[in-house]
């Protein structure tokens, strides 16, 4: 690699030839504040935060965007560099509504983080008339205040550049300029797919999501109704954050513990339902194959990208795998099998989800969800609704106890807990798809690493018995839509393709908790995530969904066969075709 020597505060450093100063300084173990900047999505310099002193310049130039090259002098922390972010600071929070005691984001809110490294108190030296605002909650996933917004437009870059569906951007000129979708839509009016990469992304409290804590608290104090939790696999690998936690950490027992202390009468793992898609999945594509279906099969585990299929690839939903999600088949279960075994009014249970996912919000509310003849989710919550409900209720999270979740519907595969990477639902198909197609099971599973990584696309061909499969891994929707693309225009042929709406899967998922954005520009923190499910995958002693013996007493006692009448109709959904907004 090519380098260059530069001095950045009398320092001097090698640096990579082509990199910018932001990046140089960080070699230098310098770190220079931002507020509109992520790599490689918003490198815009608009806020004017980073800016630096180089030699020879007229003025003060923007780190996030200048490159270094060979010879330059930076300065980083002199009194002008100080005092001009001091003064875009003050003139950005004379704009701001600065009601930061009841705002979701105090504490984790990068202009309040700011604001105290550079002294700069709520009290701006600047005041007068402010942009009039509105809250927009029309989405059924979030909601959007402009009062509390910074004009950084990480929101509307990732929503353009990363997720390919630009439904919001920077509207009117001038003093008047706030983010809004077109025509003054409500965000719930148009192609919006509920995947919370813009909250995910937001340095301050300008979008969060409808928040479902209280509802949940009324539900557990209602002595008429028997409320009921389950937990995806990728919660388990970033609530710890919440609570203060390195990156990675797995805190399923804790989890487990907090929840049953909340007062759910029983506490699940989304991963059992994650094993019954597989089984009912694997089935699907085996029968495709076969018998000359719709091919590629595309699964449907993530609401975000079945939604955008709907809106922008609507001649390619009768690709989409017939399986509901696993939070939907988990509550399809509860409230017909499980419901029935316990002599339980369905009416009667409250079905809580926790998730990565914003979009699963908008899920529970679709059309064909409901096996029971009520909804199979009553109410979706984010993992970081659960760290503030825990909070909320005084629960000492980091000294509770490991415990384990509930049975039947609480046992799981490591093949399930893969699901929460992008990747993990490929391999473990493959895993059960496998074994029907040769009939060998042995001990240990086959590993199909060539669908892991946080590569946004990925591709692998394997020959099982005799078949030739190649498939296709897409994680966010911009990568999905270069995908399908590919695949109409023929230049691919594959006969399962995996798609997961958020950029490396449900590890970064709208829901999870939130990852500063100098976090997010220099470490992998998906792959740290995503390293704590595959070491518990490897942990575990079955590996393989179709060995799960309560998914196996569950198709004896209840399903029948895997894509059977009762399994079709309990677990299987249908899909629409939407109009761009």
């Amino acid at each position: 690699m090519e380098t260059v020597t530069i001095k950045i505060n009398g320092v001097s450093v090698s640096a990579p030839k082509g990199s910018t100063i932001l990046e140089a300084a960080r070699v230098a173990h310098i770190d220079i504040p931002t507020l509109c900047f992520l790599k490689e999505i918003n490198e815009i310099g608009a806020c004017r935060i980073c800016v630096v002193e180089v030699k020879g310049a007229r003025s003060l130039v923007a780190s996030c965007v200048y490159p270094v090259n060979e010879g330059m002098e930076i300065w980083t922390n002199t009194p002008k560099v100080i005092d001009s972010r001091k003064k875009t600071l003050q003139l950005i929070l004379s704009n701001h509504n600065k009601r930061c005691l009841s705002c979701v984001r105090s504490g984790n809110c990068e202009l309040q983080s700011l604001s105290k490294e550079l002294g700069v108190d709520n009290e701006s030296l600047y005041s007068g008339e402010m942009t009039h605002s509105k809250i927009d909650d029309s989405a059924a996933h979030m909601i959007r205040d402009n009062s509390k917004c910074i004009l950084c437009r990480r929101c509307t870059a990732v929503c353009e550049q990363v997720q390919s569906v630009g439904v919001i951007g920077a509207n009117e000129r001038g003093f008047e300029t706030h983010i809004a979708s077109p025509f003054g839509m409500g965000l719930g009016e148009t192609s919006c797919v509920s995947c919370g990469q813009c909250i995910a992304v937001c340095p301050t409290g300008a979008l969060a999501e409808k928040d479902a804590v209280d509802e949940v608290l009324a539900a557990l104090a209602d002595p008429d109704k028997h409320v009921v939790v389950q937990t995806a696999p990728s919660v388990r690998a970033a609530l710890g954050e919440g609570f203060g936690l390195p990156i990675g950490t797995n805190v399923e027992g804790k989890m487990v513990s907090a929840l049953r202390r909340l007062g759910f009468a029983q506490v699940f793992d989304t991963d059992f339902a994650a094993d019954l898609t597989i089984i009912e999945e694997a089935n699907e594509l085996l029968d495709r194959v076969s018998k000359g279906g719709t091919l590629p099969l595309i699964t449907s585990c993530s609401p975000g990208w079945v939604k955008y299929c709907e809106h922008y690839f609507p001649d390619m939903i009768d690709n989409m795998s017939t399986c509901k999600s696993p939070q939907q088949m988990f509550g399809a279960m509860l409230k017909t099998y499980y419901a029935e075994k316990n002599h339980i009014d369905p009416k009667k249970i409250v079905s809580v989800s926790v998730m990565p996912c914003t979009a699963k919000k908008f899920e529970i509310g679709r059309d064909h969800q409901s096996a029971a003849g009520v909804p199979d989710v009553d109410i979706a919550m984010t993992t970081r609704e659960l760290v503030r409900m825990v909070e909320r209720t005084g629960i000492n999270f980091l000294e509770l106890p490991d415990e384990e979740f509930d049975n039947p519907l609480g046992e799981s595969t490591g093949a399930s807990v893969i699901f929460g990477v992008s990747g993990g639902v490929m391999e473990a198909a493959l895993r059960t798809a496998v074994w029907k197609l040769t009939g060998e099971n042995p001990d240990s599973p086959i590993e199909f690493t060539e669908v892991r990584g946080m590569q946004g696309i990925k591709e692998a061909s394997y020959d099982v018995a005799g078949l030739t499969v190649n498939v296709a891994v897409a994680s966010g929707l911009k990568n999905a839509h270069d995908l399908l693309t590919k695949i109409k225009n023929g230049e691919a042929n594959y006969q399962f393709v995996e798609i997961m709406g958020c950029p490396g899967g449900c590890i970064n998922g709208g829901g999870q908790p939130i990852v500063d954005s100098k976090t997010r520009n220099f470490v992998d923190y998906r792959a740290l995530r995503a390293k704590a499910l595959y070491d518990e995958d490897a942990s575990k002693d079955l590996r393989k969904s179709h060995d799960n013996p309560n998914i196996k007493k569950l198709y004896e006692e209840y399903l029948g066969t895997p894509g059977g009448h009762k399994a079709h109709e309990t677990l299987h959904t249908k899909y629409v075709k939407r109009k761009i907004q």
